[in-house]
């Protein structure tokens, strides 16, 4: 199979939908073999901070010498950006090969697998066929009927937050959300929380009593900080860990909170027996790549784009624009699916905006920018709706240009390949 035809192939599986429950992805693994267990697995969920999370865990190992595969989602370039060996992207041949290696087993199925179950096949063995010593799997959504969820007996589960999204399919409260994630918490094996001991959600608690796996929370107590100067700027964010100190290259406010969130996990790794050297956590923090989480695109003008995509996110990212810039305005481009609570994101950021560019990301799920840019013209806001993302970024590239101010991309990571081409053009 080549590069084209599995892209192909997988095109006529989305044609399936998503269908929650683990029934065929666990009759196609039993199929190959159970490729899942035979590798050491780190298994994350969570609402926000999961790619981030994973990205920085995953340096961190790779510096200590371990092989580590990873499996993110969504892919925001194309396929092959989901599945990465050592912090790198396998290619498209390494990506063809397997796919259509198990194409032919699903081929063999009554039921055949969705595009999302292919997918996690595919991470499963491509970790084997690598012989990676430790998988890093993100849950596509939610935790219990997600496909990833089956594996039986990860080195840790990871519940980064639990906030609202994705509610049409997960709940509309809290506590709904975090039921569905806590379905990735295992029998007799650890299980991590990114938060304190006051905020566990009572059924991620209670999961954790009744399988026996001993639940740990995000513990602040070695990590040192004079927050905000000297902590995020956009050359990096500062602090010290047990008086190491550690430039970390991604930026953000809340990329404080997931190299938290690491720290606590690496400890509790080590405690397993996984070897992680003090400097191989240094290293692996500092020379972390994730994109599209505020990530500097260009310098002049200053071009920034940020995942942010739910309240939660918004809120964060309206965090780091304060701190980055003051009172200093920006010129937002922002493009959204239709399903988020887009109504809030005028009154979260207004503060912030210059004016406002809104674009309909290419996705069946999109919001309709004119939908979008009312939500902020209601606000006294400026703004400008392009259904042609291109056109919508060289309008914002050229008026944040004239007006030498920062251009921020915001919302969702669907529109990242896109914004990027179009600016490369410019």
């Amino acid at each position: 199979m080549t590069y084209n035809e599995s892209l192909e192939y997988l095109k006529k599986a989305s044609q399936r939908g998503s269908c929650f429950g683990l029934e065929r992805i666990t009759a196609l693994m039993e199929r190959l073999g159970n490729p899942q267990n035979k590798v050491k697995t780190i298994h994350v969920t969570g609402t926000n901070g999961k790619g981030s999370f994973s990205a920085m865990i995953s340096s961190v190992l790779k510096n200590a010498g371990y092989r580590v595969g990873v499996f993110s989602s969504p892919a925001i370039t194309k396929v092959t950006d989901s599945f990465r060996i050592d912090c790198n992207e396998i290619s498209e041949n390494e990506f063809a090969e397997i796919t259509g290696d198990i194409s032919q087993v699903c081929e063999e199925m009554d039921d055949k697998p969705t595009e999302f179950e292919i997918l996690t096949a595919v991470a499963f063995e491509m970790f084997v066929r690598k012989r990676c010593d430790i998988a890093v799997v993100e849950c596509g959504m939610g935790g219990d009927l997600d496909s990833t969820n089956v594996i039986s007996s990860p080195l840790l589960s990871v519940i980064t937050n639990v906030q609202k999204d994705h509610c049409s399919f997960l709940g509309n409260t809290i506590d709904e959300i975090a039921s569905h994630k806590a379905g990735i918490i295992k029998h007799g094996r650890p299980v991590f929380f990114g938060g304190n001991d006051e905020n566990i959600p009572e059924i991620i608690a209670e999961t954790a009593r009744q399988k026996s796996a001993e639940i740990f929370t995000a513990d602040w107590s070695d990590i040192l900080f004079n927050y905000p100067e000297s902590v995020c700027t956009l050359s990096g964010t500062q602090f010290t860990y047990k008086g190491m100190k550690i430039n970390l290259s991604l930026l953000g406010t809340y990329q404080l909170n997931n190299a938290v969130n690491v720290l606590n996990c690496i400890e509790i790794l080590k405690n397993q027996g996984i070897d992680i050297p003090y400097k191989a956590i240094k290293d692996g923090l500092e020379n972390v790549k994730w994109h599209g989480r505020f990530e500097i695109l260009r310098k002049n003008p200053l071009v920034i784009f940020d995942g942010s995509h739910n309240p939660n996110g918004i809120e964060r990212t309206a965090e780091s624009l304060e701190l980055y810039f003051g009172k200093e305005r920006v010129v937002l481009l922002i493009g959204v699916m239709a399903d988020k609570e887009y109504n809030l994101y005028a009154d979260m950021l207004h503060r912030h905006i210059d004016c406002v560019f809104t674009v309909t990301p290419d996705n069946p799920r999109s919001l309709d920018c004119q939908i979008l840019a009312g939500t902020f013209s209601k606000k006294g806001i400026p703004a400008c709706a392009f259904h042609e993302l291109e056109w919508g970024v060289q309008s914002a590239y050229s008026y944040a240009k004239e007006k030498n101010l920062p251009l921020i991309a915001l919302g969702s990571l669907y529109m990242y390949r896109e914004f990027t081409e179009a600016l490369n053009k410019i």
